[in-house]
């Protein structure tokens, strides 16, 4: 099963590519069209909308088809949208085309989040989740560098080619081994919708709304803040943002094995110690050095955020993963929204420098709701 794991990250790997790596693509595209900058970034806002507003809806009303049979199809999507987009012959038509694989985005990511943690050894569901997770953390770090390197040394729709086949790839894998499946998990006899009930739920998503959006209120603007605060050049910073990503690879994995164990403990010593960086960051943040060194320990810390804050929901149903998995999903890509808001607010209102002081006081809202959870979790039945 280990392998079907490492697939299905690939996949993860393919679509969050295509979601994200159009971001190296868009003064390409601007200037392709002959349109703003600013309307041309509807082809990643766009994208990411629909999944925040639809993916439970779409989830929903898939759960009686084959699994095997509906990872198979979105990878087929994804794979002849990427091949489309780079034909698009107007702005309009490339919109739509991007559009459409957004509404298969949430089924993946749910299917193959509930199998990693169905399949998995008794106890080490967190593990099995972390694999999976690791093909959107490594998107995170390659795709956009890599389209922006592809679409200057050849054009952009060379790079919606190359997403084609980092969609293409898993797809024929995932044919030749992914077993036949319809549930990997028992499923509830009771409609998922009731899930809506639980105080716990409500609580977990707010947890993970403001630490996914803590962890980008700084992030999201982490390349002005090193040129324009800590005074890096473009080549300094591209670097570093790679060794960032790289580095939250191995954090992803030791947020597995430690979330495999500990849930709360850890959710809270990674609320604490991301904190701690930003503090640092907002104090040694002109100091070429020492932010070098900090953004190492900054990406271990960062992207380990994701998986701990989708197993704080996910706990909250055992028994409809995947219909949780697609709520995670819509919450993460309001996260990031409000994530980006807030940090843009806080740089208008107090200035760059003091950008890191927005994600301490996102976290300290994450951190009262775990403590809100653990109140109502002692005092009543949730």
């Amino acid at each position: 099963m280990k392998r079907v794991l490492y697939l299905i990250a690939a996949g993860i790997f393919g679509i969050v590519t295509t979601e994200i790596g159009v971001i190296g693509l868009l003064p390409h595209i601007a200037a392709h069209y002959a349109i703003s900058i600013a309307k041309a970034g509807w082809l990643l806002s766009a994208f990411a909308l629909v999944i925040a507003f639809f993916a439970p809806f779409v989830v929903f009303l898939i759960k009686q088809y084959n699994r095997r049979k509906l990872l198979l199809l979105v990878m087929v999507v994804f794979t002849l949208a990427n091949v489309l987009s780079a034909f698009a012959t107007n702005f309009y038509t490339l919109l739509i085309i991007r559009v459409i694989p957004a509404f298969f985005h949430p089924v993946f990511w749910s299917i193959g989040l509930s199998f990693a943690s169905a399949t998995a050894q008794p106890g080490k569901a967190a593990r099995g989740v972390s694999i999976v997770f690791g093909g959107f953390t490594l998107a995170s770090v390659v795709s956009v560098p890599l389209a922006t390197f592809i679409a200057g040394s050849i054009n952009w729709q060379a790079a919606f080619l190359l997403f084609a086949l980092f969609n293409a790839i898993p797809l024929i894998g995932l044919w030749k081994w992914l077993p036949d499946f319809q549930n990997t998990i028992a499923v509830s006899k009771q409609s998922p919708l009731t899930l809506f009930r639980k105080k716990t739920l409500w609580i977990n998503l707010v947890t993970a709304l403001f630490m996914i959006a803590a962890m980008f209120s700084t992030y999201g603007y982490s390349a002005a803040f090193l040129e324009e605060v800590t005074l890096l050049n473009d080549t300094q910073i591209s670097l570093l943002l790679l060794v960032f990503g790289l580095t939250g690879m191995l954090g992803n994995w030791v947020a597995g094995m430690a979330m495999s164990h500990h849930k709360r403990t850890t959710t809270l010593v990674f609320i604490l110690l991301l904190a701690l960086i930003h503090v640092l960051i907002y104090g040694w943040g002109n100091v070429a050095v020492a932010m070098v060194i900090l953004l190492i320990f900054w990406g271990f810390i960062h992207t380990a955020g994701f998986l701990i804050s989708n197993i704080t929901v996910t706990s909250s149903a055992l028994e409809h993963q995947e219909f949780i998995n697609s709520i995670f999903t819509s919450c993460g890509n309001l996260a990031v929204t409000l994530g980006s808001f807030t940090g843009g607010l806080w740089i208008t209102h107090f200035g760059l420098e003091a950008l890191p002081l927005s994600s301490i006081v996102l976290l300290l809202i994450a951190v009262l709701s775990i403590l809100l959870t653990i109140f109502l979790t002692k005092n009543s039945k949730l």
